[in-house]
């Protein structure tokens, strides 16, 4: 494990009432009797970085903790972008996996666990792990390499408690008391006290579903993956794109894909790997009736390992099961789709052959709200997931969480601010350090000005900068249009080490964020806009046009401006707006290449002038 530095340590535990516990840890003993509950806590001295150490716990039992580290220990907390591993990232982390060789640095991974009935005092479980080769792909990759930053850098040891679930909202990770003001949050906490009512919200439905037909290409006497099958009124099909953009309409079921590749005799007896890009929604794929993967869900890269002894020479047969359960069916574009057998990749977009082989028929609906989904429930996920370690000393707080909230985007100004005032309360330190990650683009290019609820919360997340030791990393270079998972993890975990190198590490020099917006000033036709953290200079980062900012008069009708960079502003107008009152930066969803970046090569945050 990894203890705080530099601070007082707090020790807690349970055992009988009345029990006596002696603590030996670095030549220092303290007794304690525990209370007429069993539990038990001391404070433990000042100490410096450190390590390995070894602490004994005796009472009526004895406990030894061995390879007790003393460094700086970071919360890491949010929804699926900080869950993700490095090893769902391995195609492109290959190398970081490798040669990872960090025994300093440190994750314990906090297990989902929930409550609604108030705070827990015990974890579900976990343990510590140290970053090897191994052991790193359990690793948050935006914690590890926001670690790894530090690390290398300074030397320190450095722990990582990674406490988050993907798809869940802020409200689930916030206490009761730091709910207090949300009246109509407060309502469904209560609400969500009644065990009675939670109990009959997820009782199994009674109602009896439309009879779904069996697939055919799994029922009969040869299946359809397997290489005995003679294919028969198969159509043909794209790939990447979906079913219902290429002629099947509205069909929620199960679509058989298949193509054939020839493949040259050095290619025999490899092992090789499938990339299947993205899928809608889950999949099976098999390799010469062989399955050599699956994946329940729409999420996770296709990465396929494929067994040396499933490859042939000359025709090699694949075929992928598609199953989708509502919207549009099929494999996600700008994804990488190939077999690679060695150095060689086999391109595998374009023609394939498709079947049906099983139509969803509509279920029947019961009335009423359905399922109560626990972790999205208010204090759920704090009460079994932060609550128990509240009493843990930590240097601070990592927080990418938002995605969620995009539709309830206003609100979340309130929010944020209110998650870092109830966290610094619960862990008792009023200045905890809170750096947080803005969400990044995501989703359809807009050619046009638009309205954005994801902009809105990228500027609840701007606004949060207003709450002492805050800090906040800008990613609205590092998304991917059609993935709200995206691959560059590295570059998010570094700027957020950037904040802390600078705040908590003696980097007073270092430059840490990107422009920020401070003010803008009309000027006849033109508004001068005028920004913080300007470091060495404002630049475009492309050498294009200043790119993504849009102007409007009192009607608040935005069109694009022409912007360009006069010293340390940005001077912005449009010949349609001779009277201009507003302006917008990157204002949308999926912001189009925005340019505006300062010498040191960090992003400027979205902003707008007309809220």
């Amino acid at each position: 494990m990894v203890l705080q530095r530099n601070s007082p340590l707090v020790i807690w535990g349970w055992a009988s009432p009345g029990e006596k516990i002696k603590i030996n840890f670095q030549d220092k003993n303290i007794n304690i009797v525990t209370s007429q509950d069993g539990n038990w806590r001391v404070k433990l001295p000042v100490m410096k970085a450190g390590g390995p150490y070894e602490m004994r716990l005796q009472g009526n039992n004895t406990i030894v903790l061995k390879d007790i580290l003393i460094g700086d220990v970071w919360l890491c907390s949010g929804q699926s972008n900080m869950v993700h591993q490095m090893g769902i990232h391995n195609v492109t982390y290959a190398d970081d996996i490798e040669k990872a060789n960090y025994p300093e640095i440190r994750q314990f991974w906090v297990s989902t666990a929930t409550s609604l009935n108030g705070p827990k005092d015990k974890l579900v479980g976990g343990s510590w792990k140290w970053a090897n080769p191994t052991d790193v792909k359990d690793f948050s990759a935006v914690a590890y390499f926001f670690a790894r930053a530090i690390y290398t850098k300074h030397h320190v040891p450095i722990g990582i408690i990674n406490s988050s679930v993907g798809g869940t909202p802020i409200e689930a990770w916030m206490s009761e008391d730091g709910l207090k003001n949300f009246e109509s949050v407060v309502s469904v906490i209560n609400r969500n006290k009644d065990t009675a009512y939670v109990q009959s919200m997820n009782r199994p439905q009674v109602a009896t579903p439309a009879r779904q037909e069996a697939d055919r290409g799994l029922d009969g006497p040869i299946k359809w993956f397997d290489p005995a099958y003679s294919p028969k009124n198969w159509h043909n099909i794209n790939i990447p794109g979906y079913w219902e953009d290429q002629g099947i309409r509205d069909l929620n079921g199960v679509v058989w894909y298949r193509k054939e590749v020839n493949l040259p005799a050095s290619s025999a007896g490899k092992e090789a790997k499938l990339f299947m890009g993205r899928i809608v929604d889950a999949d099976i794929a098999y390799i010469n009736g062989r399955q050599v993967g699956s994946t329940g869900y729409m999420y996770p890269q296709r990465r396929y390992a494929v067994p040396a002894e499933v490859i042939k020479a000359g025709k090699n047969t694949i075929v992928i099961r598609v199953q989708n359960n509502f919207g549009k069916g099929g494999f996600v574009s700008d994804k990488p789709y190939f077999l690679q057998i060695g150095e060689d990749k086999i391109d595998l977009k374009g023609d394939w052959q498709y079947k049906v082989g099983q139509v969803f028929r509509p279920l029947q609906r019961m009335e009423g709200t359905g399922a109560i989904s626990e972790q999205n429930q208010p204090t759920a996920l704090y009460n079994a997931m932060i609550a128990p370690f509240k009493n843990y000393t930590i240097k601070g707080v990592l927080w990418y969480q938002g995605e969620s909230n995009a539709g309830n985007a206003k609100e979340y100004r309130k929010l944020l601010p209110a998650l870092i005032s109830d966290w610094r309360k619960q862990f008792s330190n009023a200045d905890l350090p809170f750096y947080f990650v803005q969400l990044p683009n995501y989703g359809d290019a807009s050619y046009l000005p638009v309205e954005s609820g994801w902009a809105v919360l990228r500027e609840a997340s701007l606004k949060t900068l207003n709450v002492p030791n805050t800090g906040m990393a800008v990613t609205i270079d590092l998304g991917e249009w059609n993935d709200i998972h995206p691959d560059d993890k590295e570059d998010v975990g570094e700027r957020l080490a950037l904040i802390a190198r600078h705040y908590n590490y003696g980097e007073k020099n270092l430059v840490y964020s990107g422009p920020l917006y401070e003010s803008s000033k009309i000027q006849g036709n033109k508004i001068s806009i005028s920004f913080t953290h300007i470091g060495s200079g404002l630049i475009s980062i492309d050498g294009e046009e200043l790119s993504q900012f849009a102007i409007a008069g009192e009607d608040k009708k935005f069109v694009w401006a022409k912007a360009k960079i006069v010293g340390n502003q940005v001077e912005v107008w449009s010949d349609e707006i001779p009277e201009p009152k507003y302006v917008r930066y990157a204002w949308s969803d999926n912001p189009v290449d925005p340019n505006l970046f300062n010498a040191e090569k960090l992003p400027s945050s979205p902003f707008r002038t007309d809220e």
